[in-house]
This record gives C-alpha cells, sequence and structure tokens, in this order.
C-alpha cells in the first residue's frame, strides 16, 4: 500500500510539469493503479503519450525511467519456434499466393515442353501465349480498378461473420503476391520460348532470324525487371527499381508487339494465309492489345494540379489540393517529373466540401527536395487506389500502430472508422519524434478529435526506446479490440505484427508488395 501511495505522489509531481495538462489528463486514471507492480495497460503507454509535451530533457529522462518501471508484461510466445516461424514467416499470404501461382505455372510448363516433340514456329505458340497471359496478370494485380474492386468485394463481408473468415478477408492487401508471381512465371516462360526459338532457328532452314533477335532481346529486359524487382535492390536503389520497371516493361511490351508481327508475318508465309487472319486468330495478340491498353489507360488522365504547401518543419510538409473530393483510406500518386519517378501517398480528406491534403515526410532524396522547395504544381494521374487500411471496416475494435509520418494514412484510417457505416472504433498507438513541433498542432488535433485517448509517444534522442510490441499487445487487451493494424518501415512492421501474430493476435501491416 505504500509502494501504491509513494508512487502516486510520484506521478502526480511529474504530470504537474506538464503544459496543457488540462487536455490530456484524462488519458491516466489513478483509480485503476491497483496493487501489482505492474498497472494495467491503460496507464502505461497513455503516460508515456504525454511525455511528448515535457519541455526540457531532464524531464523526458525522469518521466520515461520511471515508465520503464511500468512497463508492460508479454505473454509467451505460442508452439514452437521452429512451427511458429513455418507459420508466420515462410507461409504468409504473400509467399502462398506466389508459390501457388508459380507451381501452377510449372506444371503448365512441364505439359506444353511434353506436347511440343519437335522445335518449330507452331510448337511454341503455346509459349508465347503463356508469356502474354502472365504479364497480362501482372498488370492487371497492380491496376486500380482491380485493386479497388478487390477492396470492395472485401468489405462486403458483414462485421457479424464469424472472426476467423473475417481475418482472412482483411489479408486481401496481400495481392502483391499473384503479381510477384505472376512476373517471376513470365520470366520463366520467357527462358522456355528462348530455348526452343533457339532450337527452332537450329532446326529451320526458312527460319526470320528477325525472331531470333527479338526473342532474345525480350528475354533481356524481363530478366531485368525480375532481377530489380529483388527486395534487397528495390531497399537500397529504390528509384533504379522505378526507372528499370517502368522502361523496361514499356521497351518489353513493345519488343513483342514486333515480335508478334514478326512472327505472324513468317506464318502467313509458311501457311498461305494472311496476315491478318493471323494476327486474329492469335490469343497473344488479343492479350497484348488489352495489355497495351492497361498501360495507357493511366496516362489519359494524367494532369499537372496546383498544391497549397504547409510547411510544418523541416522534416514534413502538408501538401493541399482542392481539384477533387478524395475520400479517406485512398491513395494517391504524385510526381514533378512524370517520366521518372512517382510516390504514393495516403489522402486526408479535407474538412470542406471538396479537396484533400497528404503527409510528405523527409525519406529520401525527392522528399527532401519539396520539403525544402515545394512546386506550386504537381502531376498526377490514374484514380486513386483503396489503401490497405479500408479494411478496418471489418472489425468492430481495431488497434492502429503506427511511427513518424505514416500518421499522414492512420489519420485517414480514423477519419474512415469514423464516417463507417458500421460501428468501428480505433484506438492508435504513433511513436515518434516530437509530434507537434515535426508535424504541427493541426495535425496532432486531428488525430485527438478522431482518438480523443490516442497513445503518442516520443521518440527523441535521450529517450529509452519503448517497446512497441509491448504496448500494442496491451493496448490490444485493454480496448477489447479484434485485430491490429501497423503502418511503419518494413523492419518494424514485421517485428510487430510477427509479435501479435506468434500470441494468436490478429495483426496486419504491408510491406513491399504485400
Amino acid at each position: 500500500m505504500n509502494d501504491d501511495r509513494s508512487l502516486r505522489n510520484d506521478l502526480s509531481s511529474i504530470i504537474g510539469r506538464l503544459d496543457h495538462q488540462h487536455d490530456f489528463l484524462t488519458n491516466l486514471d489513478f483509480d485503476l493503479l491497483g496493487s501489482s507492480k505492474y498497472p494495467t495497460a491503460r496507464h502505461a503507454p497513455s503516460f508515456m503519450g504525454m511525455t511528448s509535451l515535457f519541455r526540457s530533457s531532464a524531464e523526458d529522462v525522469e518521466a520515461a525511467s520511471l515508465y520503464n518501471e511500468l512497463e508492460p508484461k508479454l505473454p509467451a510466445k505460442r508452439q514452437n519456434r521452429l512451427l511458429r516461424n513455418f507459420r508466420h514467416k515462410l507461409l504468409s499470404v504473400y509467399k502462398r499466393l506466389f508459390s501457388i501461382y508459380v507451381i501452377a505455372n510449372l506444371i503448365a510448363m512441364i505439359v506444353v515442353l511434353c506436347q511440343s516433340n519437335t522445335a518449330s514456329l507452331g510448337s511454341v505458340s503455346n509459349l508465347s501465349i503463356s508469356i502474354a497471359v502472365n504479364v497480362l496478370v501482372a498488370a492487371l494485380s497492380r491496376t486500380e480498378y482491380v485493386v479497388n474492386m478487390l477492396f470492395a468485394s472485401a468489405i462486403w463481408i458483414p462485421q457479424t461473420a464469424p472472426l476467423r473468415l473475417r481475418c482472412v478477408v482483411a489479408k486481401v492487401y496481400e495481392y502483391g503476391g499473384v503479381h510477384s508471381g505472376a512476373g517471376f512465371s513470365a520470366a520463366l516462360w520467357v527462358i522456355a520460348f528462348t530455348i526452343q526459338m533457339t532450337r527452332a532457328y537450329l532446326s529451320e532452314e526458312s527460319f526470320e532470324p528477325l525472331i531470333l533477335v527479338f526473342t532474345y532481346l525480350l528475354f533481356v529486359f524481363l530478366i531485368a525487371i525480375g532481377m530489380s524487382a529483388h527486395p534487397s535492390f528495390r531497399r537500397m536503389q529504390h528509384n533504379s527499381f522505378e526507372a528499370i520497371h517502368r522502361f523496361a516493361a514499356w521497351i518489353s511490351v513493345a519488343l513483342y508487339w514486333v515480335l508478334i508481327m514478326v512472327i505472324s508475318s513468317a506464318l502467313h508465309k509458311k501457311l498461305g494465309i494472311s496476315m491478318g487472319h493471323v494476327l486474329v486468330i492469335s490469343p497473344s495478340f488479343w492479350i497484348l492489345c488489352v495489355l497495351t491498353f492497361l498501360i495507357v489507360l493511366p496516362w489519359l488522365r494524367l494532369r499537372n494540379v496546383s498544391a497549397r504547401p504547409e510547411y510544418l518543419s523541416k522534416h514534413a510538409i502538408r501538401l493541399h489540393f482542392d481539384y477533387a473530393k478524395i475520400g479517406p483510406c485512398e491513395g494517391l500518386r504524385i510526381a514533378t517529373q512524370p517520366l521518372l519517378e512517382w510516390h504514393s501517398f495516403a489522402t486526408i480528406p479535407g474538412t470542406s466540401s471538396e479537396g484533400f491534403s497528404i503527409l510528405v515526410s523527409n525519406a529520401g532524396d525527392w522528399t527532401k527536395a519539396n520539403i525544402q522547395s515545394p512546386a506550386p504544381k504537381y502531376w498526377v494521374k490514374g484514380i486513386p487506389v483503396t489503401g490497405f487500411l479500408r479494411v478496418v471496416q471489418l472489425f468492430r475494435k481495431v488497434v492502429i500502430v503506427t511511427t513518424g509520418s505514416g500518421i499522414g494514412p492512420c489519420l485517414s484510417g480514423l477519419i474512415y472508422a469514423q464516417q463507417a457505416a458500421a460501428p468501428l472504433q480505433c484506438r492508435l498507438l504513433w511513436s515518434t519524434r516530437d509530434a507537434e513541433p515535426t508535424y504541427g498542432r493541426e495535425v496532432v488535433e486531428e488525430v485527438l478529435r478522431a482518438d480523443p485517448q490516442a497513445v503518442i509517444l516520443n521518440t527523441k534522442p535521450g529517450l529509452p526506446r519503448p517497446d512497441l510490441v509491448a504496448l500494442t499487445y496491451q493496448l490490444f487487451i485493454k480496448s477489447g479490440a479484434e485485430a491490429v493494424f501497423v503502418i511503419s518501415n518494413p523492419k518494424l512492421t514485421y517485428k510487430v505484427k510477427y509479435g501479435m501474430e506468434s500470441r494468436g493476435i490478429p495483426a496486419y501491416g504491408p510491406i513491399f508488395d504485400s
């Protein structure tokens, strides 16, 4: 009892030095401290949330030191380590989709090659069709209309459905496994196609040499696309990855058009039928028409729109647009040089009848340059694409965890939760360095309007790093949530997501293509 009274007095003396304490005292409930050495989750995160308002580093350290004594405990992970890692690391939905897709293509490839007894123009037609189909699937799985349709279909599942079903459907954002699987499979088919074309060239005297030339060129560019998409390369050379992915894809489609025309011309001469007839009866021709349309479609909506910059700090800027009204949980790509690089941002709905904003933080050369000297206009193309947090609607209560500028999409998700037709309660855990000085008072106030009990952790130098896994778990238990959503850098997203899933808690967080 004396220890509890002493602890209560220490907390009161520290909180007494807070600025604006009348806005945040409701976050700490002294009556719930109880007799345990470790209080419930509500106290530790809420207390830590208030440290972001301390003026001096000494007070921060004092508060953080006391927080460490109150730090919540985590239960043991479920299952043994080998089984746990196999289930949550090797068998992620993304990897399962990728594996199933690639295995199905390998089986089809074996069947096609076994049926081709001889290497000739006629025998490689199935290989050509398979390349076109896989490239089309890869493109479709990244098309805004298809992505929006996937999310719209997923959130049709009512909150009254079994939790397990809703947890499975919420993994819809990992559709990137299909995209990667299709791209990888296309590369495998190109290898088989190139081998067969080489054999045909060596066995047929009348074989057109241009066919082999364009086949090898297509092989080189598709392999380059696949190699540049490796996560390690994307992480270290993201701008190079984008350039290779875009320009090599365009060149590959152009080469494929030339290849189809050259092959059709050769078949026209060999079979004695018109070239138009050869094209009309070729599935590859029609697939290539659809693929070309998908590439051109976003560029038909290319616009140069005005932006009103709101300088927040040397680390962040907020860009306001009023050319259209975009709802919450949607993303938009913007560029200053549309042929070179595009950057995706989550949109935050405006308070007026029209308009929205995006939060840009210093995460690279492009973002740094635009924070220091924002452009008066930006290029936009395509339509807004549904964001990962749209699936929060599948649950009644969720915990959203984010760090730094991840508050942009999370704020959009919080606003979406308030507007959702079905009842939805979101609790926010935001770990960032000096929230208000970095992102502005308005952003912090919007966060607190959406979640008055939002937990804001200050991670400025000199303060010990909080255990986000433990805090997330305690906030999940205390709030009675059904799932956890994480938006952060890949390393921390994976850590928190795995920390929850290994303890039987549904957790979601996008990493790269997921």
